[in-house]
This record gives structure tokens, C-alpha cells and sequence, in this order.
């Protein structure tokens, strides 16, 4: 029986990309380069884990001197690369929420790679992202997924049971992370297979 439901949000509940900015150059091969060779997700993770914004980008652009004026814009124009919230899944979600507050869960929590001071924006522009029980950010822990001890974080902090817990992500390495510790999973691809996936566990009913 599920009890516990954590969702990632980037990319789950919140439609957020690199490309929103950089496509504007109207060079998708320079575009791919770009995000292939410089902005990586690797560099990117950097600031995720606490790693100051404007420090991961001049030190970037040592590495890079031709391509600071892209890595400089990753700060100055980070809004733009959060389109929006994902309508289908903010709908599930609140469904889930619901759920919780009729008793039938016993919590509703976020464990979401982000960088501590643009997750104030985010906040600021989708109220909501506070309607979770609770939530750990990694910027403001300094650690973050697949690490493992992320995960243990959130059991500890939550006191909660991953055999007990569906814990829900679009990247497949933090879905196996979580898997080894124990949690039941859904790789996020659509709100229509995750709406699936909630009714058939039993989470939320169909309307």
C-alpha cells in the first residue's frame, strides 16, 4: 500500500530548459554543441549541489573563454527557461494532495535537484509548490540525487518508509537510486502514464 508519494519537480511538474533561451540563436548545431560540450548536465549539477551561480559560470568560461556570453546568460536569463508548470501532472498532483488531506496518505514531499536561490523564483511564480507536506532541495542541502544519502535525508527528516513510498522522477538514474534503497518507482514520461500509474496503486480515484 502506498502511504508516502515523492515527486521530483523539474521536468514533472515543472517545464524547465536550457533551449527556452539559447534557441533564440537560431543555430541548433551551435545550440547542441553547447549543451553537449560546455553546459552540461554535469557543470549544471555543480550549482544544483550549492556551488554559487556566478562561481560555476566564471569558472566555466575560464575553461570556455568563447563561449562566456552563453554561460553568462544561464544566470541573467534563467527565468526564461522555466516555461511554465506541466498542467496535466499539477492536476494529479493536486489530486494527490487532496488524498492527503482526506487522511487516505500520510504525506506528500519533494526531493528535487535545484539550485537554492532560483527555487525562490520558482516558489514565487507557482504557489503550488507549497502545498507539499515538505520538500528538500538540493541547493539548500548540498547534495543531491542519485546520491544516496539524499534519499536517506528524506526518509530520516520525513520518517519515511521507501517500501511504503512512491517516489516519482524523470531521470532513470535517480529512479534506480531509489529502487536500491528500497522505494517503489514511476519513471515519468506523460501525465497520462503517471494518472495510470496513481489509480492503479490506489493513490487517487477516478473522477
Amino acid at each position: 500500500m502506498i502511504k508516502t508519494v515523492v515527486f521530483d519537480l523539474g521536468g514533472v511538474l515543472v517545464d524547465w530548459s536550457p533551449r527556452y533561451v539559447y534557441s533564440r540563436e537560431r543555430d541548433s548545431y551551435r545550440l547542441d554543441r553547447f549543451l553537449a560540450e560546455v553546459a552540461t548536465g554535469e557543470w549544471n549539477s555543480q550549482m544544483d549541489a550549492g556551488e554559487l551561480f556566478q562561481t560555476a559560470i566564471d569558472q566555466r568560461a575560464a575553461e570556455f573563454p568563447e563561449w562566456r556570453e552563453w554561460l553568462q546568460k544561464w544566470r541573467d536569463e534563467w527565468p526564461t527557461m522555466l516555461r511554465g508548470p506541466i498542467d496535466g501532472t499539477v492536476s494529479l498532483f493536486e489530486q494527490v494532495v487532496e488524498r492527503r488531506r482526506l487522511g487516505h496518505l500520510s504525506g506528500v514531499y519533494a526531493l528535487s535537484n535545484w539550485e537554492a536561490n532560483t527555487f525562490k523564483i520558482a516558489r514565487a511564480r507557482f504557489p503550488f509548490l507549497d502545498l507539499f507536506d515538505g520538500r528538500l532541495i538540493s541547493g539548500e542541502e548540498r547534495m543531491i540525487k542519485p546520491d544516496p544519502r539524499f534519499f536517506h535525508l528524506l526518509q530520516k527528516r520525513f520518517s519515511i518508509v521507501p517500501s511504503e513510498t512512491l517516489f516519482i522522477d524523470d531521470v532513470a538514474k535517480n529512479i534506480d537510486a531509489a529502487e536500491a534503497i528500497g522505494f517503489q518507482t514511476h519513471h515519468f514520461t506523460s501525465p497520462e502514464a503517471l494518472q495510470a500509474v496513481l489509480l492503479k496503486r490506489g493513490v487517487i480515484q477516478s473522477i
